[in-house]
């Protein structure tokens, strides 16, 4: 069944502009024909088409089922855009399609890219909620200075990993032995220069723990969606 996305559906009974051309133009859906509608918020609704309209397709609900993240935590990662907009825009989408509950794109002091437009990211984030067959839109913040969110109140594990050669081996701590599964997390990803020392020691001071993911040096899109991943793998070890 093909399923669209309309934040405001069980009020308008209507799909959006674009979301009513696919459906009416692209796929020939017409009267009738039963489609999905998820508002981003955690429901999943089925329709049924009343007024097949390329501009404003109308619908009826026959039936509305709540769709929680299955993860059941909060997942937030914050992350310095990479220079190469496609990179940032793939970790985005598998983010959203594996699991996350926000996206905190960061500005820091070696970051590469300073001004980041959401337009584009946010779109990437619908589709990959609807083929992952999700429905919840996860948070996606403007750009934000590293500083302002270490100062954010957060209930739970916060991390952050980076490259320092400087640490001994034996003083590593890795995301999968810090991270309690089940619990909320957030884990900070610097840019492709890696966070200053004087953010890694601010970011200490205020109650991060330094992790790393691993003995390989990876790029900012790859360390972002591997933390992403280990959580969700620790959560899937803890559950069997």
């Amino acid at each position: 069944m093909h399923r669209f996305y309309c934040p405001d559906i069980a009020d308008t009974l209507t799909l959006g502009e674009e979301d009513s051309k696919h459906c009416v133009k692209v796929l020939r859906m017409g009267e009738g024909d039963t489609i999905e509608v998820v508002d981003g918020n955690g429901t999943l609704y089925i329709c049924r088409i009343t007024m097949a309209h390329p501009k404003r397709c109308a619908v009826e609900v026959t039936e509305s089922v709540e769709l929680p993240p299955h993860w059941g935590h909060r997942i937030v990662l914050g992350v310095a855009p990479t220079k190469n907009l496609d990179r940032i825009e793939w970790l985005v989408e598998k983010c959203v399609e594996m699991g996350v509950d926000r996206i905190i794109p960061l500005r820091c002091h070696n970051s590469e890219r300073t001004v980041l437009k959401t337009e584009r990211l946010k779109k990437i984030m619908v589709s990959a909620m609807k083929q992952s067959l999700k429905a919840t839109l996860p948070q996606l913040d403007e750009m934000t200075p590293i500083a302002q969110v270490m100062a954010e109140p957060f209930d739970g594990r916060r991390c952050i990993a980076y490259c320092d050669e400087q640490l001994p081996r034996e003083e590593r701590l890795t995301l999968a032995g810090v991270y309690q599964p089940g619990s909320d997390v957030m884990v900070l990803i610097g840019p492709e220069g890696d966070f200053s020392p004087e953010e890694v020691a601010a970011a200490r001071e205020a109650g991060f723990v330094p992790v790393t993911l691993g003995e390989s040096r990876l790029r900012t899109e790859t360390a972002g969606m591997m933390a992403v991943a280990c959580v969700h793998a620790l959560d899937a070890k803890c559950e069997v």
